[in-house]
């Protein structure tokens, strides 16, 4: 099959640990050199930590995999250092269509107002953001990759845990005071630890391909139920880079996987769908093949000790709703801070407990979005598809019923809304920003010319202060105790502190539902500690202290923990 994309290969270079008589210790050392793997060691990195990542391959991954990057994503991207790569490399788009058999039942937005940096979605071959963050690793200079070191042994300890890992020229030990696995649906770190997924494994298989076409189907998602190219059963197709188009075709659970994915029988299927749309030459070219097996599962916990499982370790939900690669970015985005924190000694080892408290309810929301959009897509009983049916039939002329259709819920960042880091309101607040989830973008101006709201926030607290006259005394002592302040206003003129930034088009105030005094505390991670209509400079160094587990939980943590 041809390819569009040449893997890099990393060589194998032998440690300095290797030579160690002893096991070498490191303070963190992550397993697995992924999407998730590899985002976390950058933002350790970009935070000051060293960490070591052992991956047993040396390359990035094969087949396009995770291709839909969310917003928020996108958003902790930025933060990186790439996000400006995935947006010009990848496909952006904000619109998807729902059909039935050969006609269109409705259209959706994702992204109906604008104002903010990135879309809905940018569509990217995992491989590359695989790629990219290996460079941006390199660059930071704290980030110690080590290709061809699979890990053989993990054995967890009260201080440490012990690793043993094999290499081209042999083994040898390490040791680590937190270890984060970060090794796939696979993970040899779950299975060391004697742990298993509790979840369910739908009886359904679908084809997921990536073809090569020159094709006239507009950037847009499109789902099909009962299409006529493809009878009794569903198809999703998808643009990426490259003139790469992804494209999902339901089997059914009686289909024999290695037959399905022989070229001989996925290309008639994909001549039946594409059709026309190929034009005249009618060539298309098979870059990767796969036949998949929903799975909505999880472990009971995703921290154990001074191990943490995150993204595809620690969760697996079906591919519709583009939930699985950006959960695990999301899982790095909310580890990441509260490790600093904790290795700084700012924080207790407590706030680590939020973790689970914070990322497990995030992958059940996931899990339970994945589960209702298969349950729809593929009805499990005769009432279930006369209902299924029913409402697809009525969504085209009936606007209320379009709710009801799922062909997959798209992924949206979790709302911690319950988070033991997160202060209650005292003041009512009309804003979709709420304590526990994620800040929402707007357009300001900045000290060095037009910007966006969300560069400004993180990666410390960061105070979002809506300006008044006399009330910035505070603001110069809250800066030498490590938040960042910004203060908003509608003109250039007036009382200020911290860094400036103008809300000439007023959005930012409307979508935070701010008024003069109007202020916001945002965590590390740029998720909402706590808010207030009037600035208290003590009511904000107690939310941060709450926000680092000060005064929150216990020695053991367990107020921080989840049932």
């Amino acid at each position: 099959m041809p390819k569009t994309y040449t893997n890099p290969v990393y060589p194998y270079l032998r440690s300095v640990d290797q030579d160690a008589g002893a096991p070498a210790h490191h303070p963190v050392i992550v397993v697995g050199a992924g999407l998730v793997g590899l985002t976390v060691a950058v933002d350790l990195a970009t935070r000051g930590i060293a960490s070591v990542v052992l991956d047993d391959n040396d390359t990035v991954s094969f087949g396009s995999r995770a291709i839909c990057f969310s917003k928020r994503t996108l958003e902790i991207y930025d933060r990186l250092g790439i996000g400006e790569r995935l947006r010009a490399k990848g496909i952006t788009w904000n619109l998807g269509k729902v059909f039935l058999r050969d006609r269109q039942l409705f259209a959706f937005d994702l992204l109906p107002e604008g104002g903010e940096e990135n879309p809905a979605f940018v569509n990217l071959q995992q491989y590359y953001v695989e790629e990219w963050l290996v460079e941006r690793a390199k660059e930071l200079g704290l980030v110690d990759l080590r290709w061809k070191n699979q890990v053989t042994g993990v054995s967890p300890g009260s201080d440490k845990v012990g690793l043993q890992v094999e290499t081209p020229e042999g083994a040898y030990g390490l040791t680590c005071d937190y270890l984060l696995a970060c090794d796939g649906a696979r993970s040899f770190s779950r299975e060391a630890l004697g742990l298993e997924f509790e979840g369910q494994v739908f009886q359904d298989r679908f084809l997921i391909t990536d073809v090569l076409m020159k094709a006239n189907f507009p950037t847009e998602r499109w789902f099909w139920f009962d299409p006529p190219f493809h009878p009794e059963q569903s198809a999703l197709l998808h643009r990426q880079a490259d003139d790469v188009w992804r494209i999902d075709l339901q089997l059914g659970w009686d289909a024999d996987p290695e037959a399905e994915s022989r070229p001989e029988r996925v290309v008639p299927r994909l001549k039946a769908m594409l059709g026309e749309a190929l034009g005249q030459d009618g060539d298309f070219d098979l870059e990767w093949i796969s036949v998949y097996t929903f799975q909505c599962r999880r472990l009971a916990r995703f921290r154990h000790g001074r191990v943490f499982f995150l993204g595809d370790s620690a969760h697996q939900v079906s591919p519709f709703g583009a939930r699985g690669g950006n959960g695990g970015v999301q899982d790095a985005d909310n580890l990441v801070w509260k490790l600093e924190a904790v290795l700084r000694g700012t924080a207790p080892e407590a706030l680590l407990e939020s973790y689970d408290a914070e990322r497990v309810p995030a992958a059940d929301e996931n899990i339970l979005n994945s589960t209702r959009a298969t349950d729809f897509i593929t009805p499990k009983s005769p009432v279930s598809r006369a209902f299924r049916d029913a409402v697809l039939e009525l969504a085209e002329t009936c606007p209320f019923a379009r709710g009801l259709v799922n062909s997959g819920r798209l992924s949206l960042p979790y709302d911690a809304l319950d988070s033991p880091l997160a202060s209650a309101d005292t003041e009512a607040f009309e804003s979709r920003v709420r304590p526990g989830g994620p800040a929402v973008d707007a357009p300001v101006e900045t000290p060095e010319g037009p910007g966006w709201l969300l560069r400004q926030i993180g990666p410390s607290f960061t105070l979002l202060y809506f300006a008044e006259a006399g009330a910035t005394a505070e603001f110069e002592t809250l800066s030498g105790e490590g938040v960042r302040v910004l203060t908003l206003a509608a003109e250039a003129e007036g009382d200020g502190g911290g860094t400036r930034l103008i809300d000439r088009a007023g959005l930012a105030a409307r979508r935070y539902d701010a008024r003069p005094g109007t202020w916001y505390l945002f965590r590390p991670d740029q998720h909402l500690a706590a808010r207030g209509r009037r600035f208290v400079p003590a009511a904000v160094r107690a939310a941060r202290d709450r926000a680092l587990g000060l005064g929150v939980a216990g020695a053991d943590g367990k107020a921080m923990g989840v049932a």
